[in-house]
């Protein structure tokens, strides 16, 4: 009865052996599988992204062939630059708002100067900043007072 249960058992081993082999490669073909739909993700962002701005190339085309009149060629600049951000906005894209008091976590102090301000007042934004989708990925530059007058 002994050698009955150990090739009983034996068997079982083999069984759950044989399992576990097909269970792991099951995973790996899902890991697999995973990675393809990630980057195809990826590159479907990327393609769309692309699509939305195409519009805002016909503009720099169009504004162009307006260099001979400064008034317009400056007009174009600027509904260029409308497009860009409003194509970046729906992205996910947020400007930082100033709002007066040094934030290091949001801006960044480039230059300081002594002023009648209180210390760590933002006196000037010197390049914008930009959050996407509740992200920063560039900090405000900004000149702050360092008190004093």
């Amino acid at each position: 009865m002994k050698k009955n249960t150990i090739k009983t058992l034996e068997k079982e081993n083999q069984q759950l052996l044989e399992s576990l082999k097909l269970a792991k490669a099951d995973f790996e073909n899902y890991k697999k599988r995973k990675e393809i739909q990630q980057k195809e993700s990826i590159e479907y962002a990327s393609a769309e992204l692309t699509k939305n701005l195409l519009p805002i190339l016909d503009s720099f085309e169009q504004a162009m062939k307006n260099t001979k009149n400064p008034e317009q060629f400056k007009e174009g600049i600027q509904l260029i630059e409308k497009q860009i951000l409003q194509t970046l906005e729906k992205e996910g894209l947020q400007k930082i708002k100033i709002n007066g008091e040094f934030n290091p976590h949001i801006h960044e102090a480039l230059l300081t100067e002594e002023s009648k301000e209180e210390q760590d007042t933002i006196l000037e934004e010197l390049q914008k900043g930009y959050k996407f989708k509740n992200k920063i990925i560039r900090h405000t530059k900004v000149k702050i007072s360092r008190g004093g007058k």
